[in-house]
């Protein structure tokens, strides 16, 4: 097992990471850590698989899995009670949103992953963090933008790490996609580069478009984007590579 931790200037009681696909016991095509209980996987192998991150990474309460339908919800989970990480899946209880808020103590923020991008927040005196799912329609609707005015501290005050997602090498939409981010922000237009001008295809920079959002709403501590989830096979699963896939969890709570 092996996860990814930010490399970013978070104060030293933030805990974050992603996993990777590798350590957990699913079997292909969603090998071997895949962490979504939606997959069409075992829900028995998925429940061990996040038991078995629970038990690595020391996470002080079970994360509050959310039902992510590429939304802009951001949940404050804050008034929830802490409960004992034991990696259950509770789908009762699961509610939709794309991005989860918290101020209190060891309450854990997740989010799940397989090629849409995942961005960790947390306050620069580290009493606030969250989690967000920033797929191509939650990115361009605004769920960066709602999750960074859950806090209560200002957006320079924000500390952003964008994780592991599909990169700009591979990422190829139609026109009606650049468009779209065109109508919220002129400046989206240099995150598109043209690659087939008959059918109007291009490549998308997701990490591109996610900067200027978080700059454009006050974040000026971002981080990260040095993964392609994509290309990285061993490492990460990938909706657009496989479609049948797992999905790798990025976690983060304050102790």
């Amino acid at each position: 097992m092996r996860s990814i931790y930010p490399y970013w200037s978070a104060p030293k009681n933030i805990r974050a990471f992603t996993t990777t696909r590798a350590g957990g016991v699913s079997r292909a095509p969603f090998s071997s850590l895949n962490l979504g209980d939606k997959t069409g996987d075992n829900y028995v192998d998925v429940a061990e698989n996040r038991c078995r991150i629970i038990q690595a990474e020391q996470i002080p309460s079970e994360p509050y899995w959310l039902t992510q339908t590429h939304s802009t919800i951001v949940l404050d989970i804050s008034a929830i009670a802490l409960q004992a990480p034991i990696g259950k899946i509770n789908t009762k209880t699961s509610i939709e949103a794309d991005a989860s808020y918290t101020h209190k103590a060891k309450q854990v923020s997740v989010v799940l992953t397989a090629d849409c991008m995942p961005v960790l927040f947390c306050s620069s005196h580290g009493d606030e963090v969250a989690a967000a799912h920033a797929g191509w329609r939650g990115l361009c609707n605004g769920i960066l933008e709602n999750t960074v005015s859950k806090f209560s501290c200002s957006p320079s005050k924000i500390i952003a790490w964008m994780g592991p997602a599909i990169s700009a090498r591979k990422f190829e939409v139609g026109i009606e996609v650049k468009k779209q981010f065109e109508a919220v922000a002129k400046q989206a237009s240099s995150a598109f580069t043209l690659i087939n001008e008959t059918e109007q295809k291009y490549l998308a920079d997701l990490y591109l478009i996610a900067k200027q959002r978080l700059t454009a709403a006050g974040v000026t501590q971002i981080f990260g984007g040095d993964y392609c989830t994509y290309t990285e096979q061993d490492n990460f699963y990938s909706y657009r590579r496989e479609h049948k896939t797992g999905r790798m969890a990025s976690m983060i709570w304050f102790e």
